[in-house]
């Protein structure tokens, strides 16, 4: 299954660029990023057996093994791709929302964007931790 981040905004070289690099590079599922300007910009096509997780502040808190066994079911049932939205400044509104699959937040404090694309990156190489049973993972 395909783990595919649309964001807005251009991240370039920075370190939360780095950061992005360094934990996709261990994720073993295939990775994509596809980067949008604050407005406008053509989202890629959505294909069948696409998954819609948006990242936003009205999402779920959730521990780091339930999210592993979400993409996980997913991926056991043939889902194709899962794209991970990350919104401009204003975030998303309800039409976007009612079209997600999934609304994830990173808890209640306000991250900047290019943050959330970093810690974005890390569960995902988490999850796919997590489901490999690799013992990077500590709960508790």
């Amino acid at each position: 299954m395909l783990l595919h981040i649309v964001a807005r905004g251009r991240i370039g070289r920075s370190p939360e660029a780095e950061l992005v690099d360094r934990y996709l590079k261990r994720v073993t599922w295939p990775t994509r990023v596809t980067e949008l300007p604050d407005r406008g910009g053509k989202m890629p096509p959505r294909e069948p057996g696409t998954r819609i997780v948006m990242l936003d502040e009205t999402g779920r808190d959730m521990p780091s093994r339930q999210f592993a066994q979400i993409l996980g079911g997913w991926r056991d049932d043939g889902v194709r791709e899962a794209r991970f939205l990350i919104g401009a400044a204003d975030g998303f509104d309800d039409a976007d929302r009612r079209e997600a699959d999934l609304l994830i937040s990173f808890g209640r404090l306000t991250w900047p964007h290019m943050m959330a694309r970093a810690m974005l990156a890390e569960q995902l190489w988490r999850a796919a931790s997590i489901l490999a049973n690799h013992p990077y993972h500590r709960e508790g």
